[in-house]
This record gives C-alpha cells, structure tokens and sequence, in this order.
C-alpha cells in the first residue's frame, strides 16, 4: 500500500510538473535554457516515479524463537525461514522407499499438478514431495511473487530436507513448466545441493533473451507502474485459442480448486521472466543425468525457446518429444506414458526411456537449424 501511494503521488508530481512547463512557456517566455531545466526536472520526476513504483516480491520471515528448523510435516513444508508452504506428498503404502522425488508446479498452479502422478510413482516405489511455490496454492502471500532468491533457497531446502528425510536414497527433481525454470535456475548455482537426477517438463524459458523487443519494453513499463498490483485475466479471446491440455475434465476440475490462481499480476510475470531468463543461461550446466519432455502441441512455452534451450544443453542429455502432448504432461490423456518414462529414467538414467525405445519409437526434442548453436 505504502509502495503503491509512492506511486500514486509520483505520477500527481509529473502532470503537475507537465501542467506547470506548459503555463511557463506560454504566460512568461522563458529563456530557453530554462524550458531544458523543467525538461530535466520532469525527466527526473518520471525516473523517480519508475523507480518507487519497483515489482513487488516476498521477502523472507524472521523465525520465531526455538524454530526448530526446515522438515515436511503432514500437508506443510516448513522453510528454513519459517514459513508454512503447502505440501503434498505421495509414498508409498508399502515396500520401502527405493528413490525420492522432489516435485515443483507451473505459474498459478499448486502441488496439485501431481496428483496423477503422485500414486503411480508411489506404486514404483518412489515417494514424491510436492511443494507450493511462495506465492501460490496455500502457500502464504497468494499472488504475490515469491523473489527470484526465495524461491531458488527453498529448493534448495527442499532438497536438503529430502535428503534428511530418506538418508541414501537418489534425489530427483521434477519440474513442470515454471518449476522446470526454477530448477534450471537453481542449478547454474554453486549453492545447489547435488541432486542423483533432474526431469524438466515443458520447460518455462521465454526469458528476456527470448522476448520480442516489443514485449520486453512493455512488461518493463508495466511492472514499474502501479498497474502492476492488481491481477489481471487474460483476455477471453486468448483463453478461447489456447489449450494446456486435451485432459477436458481435469482443466474442468482446476477451473473450480479455488487453490488455482486466474488472475496474474504484471509484476509477478516481470519476476517469472527474469526466472525464465536465469534458466535460459543456466542450460549448459544442466547435469548428465537430466531428462527433458515436450509436447508437440504445447500452446503456453513457445516452440523457439524450447528448442533454443535445447541446443544449449549438453550433448549426453535425453529429450523426448510427445506428438500428442500438451502443455500438461503429467496430466493429458496421454499421462501414464510419460510417468512410465519419469520412473524408468530414475530406475535407470542412462538407459533410453520406454518411449523413445525401439524402431516405432518417438524421437527426441526436434531443435532448428535456426535455433542450433555450435558447439
């Protein structure tokens, strides 16, 4: 509130300054040095107003005394902050644990986004720990975005409580879409815990490289404008053409989780696509063992920075590319094939997954000539 007032009070100063500038000109003549010094002077203002008016993030909490430190709890991941992220976890009923997954969602979406998922895995013997993104699902601070830092410090932790958790036992990642990014993100850092294996869904990497010059201007106008508080619904127009998944009654389901986000402030996407951004560059350090899916028909992550990412990825890494497959992996009708493959690449990563296997089968993430680098 204090952040959007600023703002408020800024652009009150600049039109005042404007009205002022053309009552000078006109009534008194002034010299022309003079008309240059208001110019700077409104210059200044709008600079200033910019600046006040700066994307909001969470910041993070002081922990209260006798924090007993991160853990997952029941449906709550306890960050090394302190706060209460929502969690969901599926292990399995019975049989040990032979492997580990740590699972992180898409923009506005939650834990959630492995339901389908989650008891397959588990049936595999794969326990899977799904947490909610700061910002979104029933995590604290809905809407708001959760900082670049934050968000990379509570994988992180997430890892690291994982490892505390199951002693021995092989970590993978798993990110759909947004988490995709967070985890690229995360691994172009020294801080990152070592994980065993990484499996990037539809990677989100329309970062600023990525853009159209005409797009970068206008989000960077926009996330420094008070515009930017209020969440915003994509047009009708775009919500009609675009389809995340052919799984009808499942999009019917979200439609109604009132955990699900619809409505997205300018300057939580000024956030993502610095995220995204941060993954794009950090695709040359993904490790050996990291596995990559897309769908043919995926309408939200443009194909060109799919296959720019692609390229930048070390030559070993697996991809496989789904002709039917949406946005959704893990939960168009198609789903199970790609949990069979996730399961048998963390069974055994260096073997080539049960799609891509044999004559009939499909091939990997298609890159270009366009989109390739040399090597």
């Amino acid at each position: 509130m204090i952040m959007y007032r600023r703002c408020v009070r800024a652009i009150a100063l600049s039109d005042s300054a404007h009205y002022c500038w053309g009552i000078i000109g006109k009534r008194y003549s002034v010299q022309f040095h003079l008309t240059h010094v208001l110019k700077g002077l409104v210059l200044a203002m709008l600079a200033s107003f910019l600046a006040a008016c700066v994307p909001s993030v969470q910041r993070a909490n002081i922990p209260e005394p006798g924090f007993s430190g991160p853990r997952f709890v029941g449906d709550k991941f306890i960050a090394k902050d302190g706060a209460l992220l929502g969690l969901s976890s599926w292990v399995p009923a019975s049989g040990e644990v032979k492997s580990v997954i740590v699972a992180l969602h898409g923009m506005n979406d939650y834990a959630r986004a492995f339901e389908l998922a989650g008891p397959y895995w588990a049936q595999q013997g794969i326990a899977t720990y799904a947490y909610d993104a700061r910002g979104f699902g029933r995590s604290p601070q809905r809407g708001i975005w959760g900082g670049q830092e934050l968000i990379l410090d509570d994988l992180r932790t997430a890892v690291r409580v994982a490892r505390a958790q199951h002693p021995g036992l092989p970590v993978t990642l798993v990110g759909e879409s947004m988490g995709a990014a967070t985890i690229l993100a995360a691994l172009g850092e020294d801080e990152m815990p070592a994980v065993d294996r990484v499996v990037l869904i539809a990677p989100a990497v329309w970062g600023w490289s990525n853009l159209p010059l005409a797009y970068k201007m206008s989000l960077w106008v926009t996330a420094h404008t008070p515009v930017s508080l209020r969440p915003l619904n994509p047009p009708r127009a775009v919500v009609r053409k675009i389809t995340a998944s052919d799984n009808i009654p499942m999009l019917q389901r979200l439609g109604r989780d009132p955990n699900m986000l619809f409505a997205t402030r300018l300057d939580a996407v000024y956030g993502l696509v610095g995220l995204m951004e941060k993954a794009f560059k950090a695709a040359d350090r993904a490790p050996p063992n990291t596995l990559v899916l897309y769908g043919s028909k995926d309408q939200i992550i443009p194909r060109p920075s799919v296959e720019r990412t692609v390229a930048r990825l070390p030559s070993t890494i697996q991809t496989v590319e789904y002709p039917e497959g949406y946005h959704m992996l893990t939960r168009d009708l198609q789903a199970q094939r790609v949990w069979s493959d996730i399961a048998a690449f963390i069974n055994d990563p260096t073997a080539i997954v049960p799609s891509r296997a044999g004559s009939t089968g499909l091939g990997p993430i298609a890159v270009s000539r366009a989109n390739r680098v040399k090597r």
